[in-house]
C-alpha cells in the first residue's frame, strides 16, 4: 500500500486519459487514471478509519458491532491493494470510468447513511465489488452476471447476491444520481489530483464522464416531448 508504487498523475493527464478512453476499443488494456485517484482516496480513508478504530477498541473493548453493515466484513482479507483490486475489476469487466465515479458516490452516500460504518481492510474489497457492480447496473444497459462479478471479486455467487440485496436495502434503494451531483463528484476527484499543483481545472472531466447520463436524460426529454406532441395531436383530431 506504499505510495512509491503509485503512478504519477496530474489533472491534465487524468482528463486526457478519460477523453482518450472514450474513443478506445472496448478491450484496450490501458487502465483509466480515475482508478488511481479513487484508490488513493480510499487508502487515506482506510488509514484514518483504522487509527480511529484502534482508539475506539482501546477505550471500549467490550462493544461489539452487530449492525447489518457487518455483512461486508470478512475474517480473511485479500492480500491485494485497493489499486490492484480496482485494476483487476477493470481488466476483467472493462467498465467505463463513469461507473467508478457513480460507485464513489454510492460509497459516500452509504457512509453518510450509516455513520457507524468504517471502510477498513476487512471490508473494503467486498464493499467495492458490490458498489461497482450496482453502479454498473445503474449506468450500463448490458452487464455481466452476478456470478461473473463474484469471480472477479474473489467471492461466491451466493455471497455476491446477498451483498447486493443487503446493499440495496441499506441504501434505501436511493441509487439515482443526477448530472449535477455526478459533476460535483467529478470535480472533487479532479481537486484530489490537483492538490499542491495549483491547477485551475474546468469541468471537462465531469462533462466527459457524464456524457452517457446526459444522453440518457436528453433521450428521455425527447421521448416525453414526443409523447406530449402525440397526445396533443390525438386531442386535436378528436
Amino acid at each position: 500500500m506504499g505510495s512509491s508504487s503509485s503512478p504519477i498523475i496530474s489533472p491534465r493527464k487524468l482528463r486526457s486519459d478519460l477523453y482518450s478512453f472514450a474513443t478506445q476499443d472496448d478491450h484496450d488494456p490501458n487502465t483509466p487514471l480515475v482508478i488511481s485517484v479513487l484508490a488513493s482516496l480510499l487508502e487515506r480513508t482506510m488509514s484514518r478509519n483504522e487509527r480511529s478504530t484502534k482508539k475506539f477498541i482501546n477505550s471500549s473493548p467490550s462493544s461489539p458491532s452487530n449492525d447489518r453493515t457487518h455483512i461486508f466484513y470478512c475474517d480473511r482479507t485479500l492480500d491485494m491493494t485497493i489499486q490492484s483490486f480496482l485494476e483487476r475489476i477493470f481488466r476483467y469487466t472493462h467498465i467505463a470510468p463513469s461507473i467508478y465515479v457513480v460507485a464513489y458516490i454510492y460509497i459516500d452516500r452509504f457512509c453518510q447513511i450509516h455513520k457507524e460504518f468504517r471502510i477498513t481492510n476487512t471490508n473494503v474489497h467486498r464493499f467495492l465489488i458490490t458498489t461497482i457492480m450496482v453502479a454498473s447496473k445503474f449506468v450500463e444497459d448490458m452487464n455481466y452476471r452476478n456470478s461473473y462479478f463474484a469471480k472477479v471479486g474473489g467471492i461466491t455467487t451466493k455471497e455476491m447476491n446477498k451483498l447486493e440485496v443487503e446493499f440495496l436495502f441499506l441504501m434505501g434503494f436511493k441509487l439515482h444520481v443526477n448530472v449535477k451531483v455526478f459533476e460535483s463528484y467529478c470535480c472533487h476527484l479532479e481537486r484530489e489530483v490537483s492538490i499542491g499543483g495549483g491547477y485551475q481545472i474546468e469541468r471537462s472531466l465531469g462533462f466527459m464522464c457524464g456524457g452517457h447520463m446526459k444522453s440518457v436524460k436528453r433521450e428521455n426529454n425527447q421521448r416525453n416531448n414526443l409523447m406530449i406532441t402525440t397526445s396533443s395531436n390525438v386531442v386535436h383530431s378528436k
